[in-house]
This record gives structure tokens, sequence and C-alpha cells, in this order.
């Protein structure tokens, strides 16, 4: 019997194990996926979920981004 495994994934966690996880998928659809290269390739799409990741955060403002500052305009923060 396997040993149980517990996570507690923060949401932008979750959001970046998804983007790899679709990432592995094209890999094993493609073939290049095997038992010699499995970890090779899990990092693989873990680090390019994150670039992803950080390009978008980059260059698109979510709305929890802006904010009001007294009676004046929204101004974005950083």
């Amino acid at each position: 019997m396997s040993k149980d495994h517990f996570l507690h994934l923060q949401h932008s966690e979750t959001v970046v194990a998804g983007m790899a996880a679709t990432l592995l998928a094209a890999y094993i659809q493609k073939g290049d996926l095997n038992e010699q290269n499995e970890d090779v390739l899990i990092e693989k799409s873990i680090a390019l979920s994150i670039k992803l990741a950080a390009c978008t955060d980059k260059l698109v403002k979510s709305d929890e981004e802006w904010v009001k500052k007294g009676n004046d305009s929204a101004y974005l923060l950083g």
C-alpha cells in the first residue's frame, strides 16, 4: 500500500500545478515522456508554468491590484 500524501496548496500554487499538468500532458501525448526522463519533464513543466505565471503577473493587472485612494480616481499599485 502506498503512503498517503497530504497537500495544502495556495491558490497560486494550484494554478501553476494545473498549468504544469497541462504541459506534462502535452509531453505525454507527443510521446516524449518515459521512465528515464519523467522527473526532468515534470520539473521542466513546472519551471515553464512558473515562467508563464510570472510573465502574466508582470503584464496583466488584476482587479484587486486597482484600489481607490480617498476620493481620487483608481490607481495601480506598484
